[in-house]
């Protein structure tokens, strides 16, 4: 089985992080949630509060398939500010497995170089912050082992995306017809 882990920040997007964990999961993906704080409770950028699986100080990432950024503000910028999950982001990307980021959150894979020369999204606004990128503006880019979304409207996408990635594409259509999407 697939093992995805989406990391949570204080200032997350609720709709990002909580739709991309429910077709994740709905596609057969063992998928944890990793707060990036020292609490399992982590209070979005609307309010909702949500309780983590674990926390990222002593969780195991090593069987990772997909490490996923939900974005927000700001939440991405907490992302961004975590040094010990910069180091995982890079060493999943150099061992040639998928990172994924969905609006404001592709700003930490293009301050990691992670983007270079790269077809990428983001949420409009931060574009500048996608270094080396080529920038799209499309709702879902899948360039090699790196998948970007523009935003939480596009969530299904997105998530959908990371499911044809990880399983292919005949699950993924499978969630896709279950949330009536297909």
């Amino acid at each position: 089985m697939k093992k995805a882990f989406v990391f949570l920040a204080a200032g997350f997007e609720e709709m990002e992080a909580i739709g991309t964990i429910d077709i994740l999961r709905r596609g057969g993906i063992d998928t944890v949630t990793v707060s990036i704080s020292d609490s399992k409770e982590v209070i979005g950028a609307h309010g909702i509060s949500v309780m983590a699986d674990a926390v990222l100080t002593g969780t195991d990432l090593s069987g990772a398939d997909a490490l996923v950024l939900p974005g927000g503000m700001p939440g991405s910028t907490n992302l961004n500010n975590c040094e010990p999950l910069r180091e995982v982001l890079a060493s999943q990307y150099d061992n040639g497995k998928l990172v994924a980021a969905i609006c404001a959150a592709p700003l930490v894979l293009g301050g990691l170089g992670i983007l270079e020369e790269r077809r990428a999204t983001c949420y409009p606004s931060f574009e500048d912050l996608l270094t080396g990128a080529t920038v799209t503006g499309n709702a879902v880019e899948v360039d090699g082992n790196v998948i970007t979304g523009r935003g939480p409207g596009l969530v299904m996408e997105f998530a959908l995306a990371l499911v044809t990635y990880l399983t292919g594409k005949e699950k993924a259509d499978e969630v896709a017809s279950g949330l009536l999407l297909k």
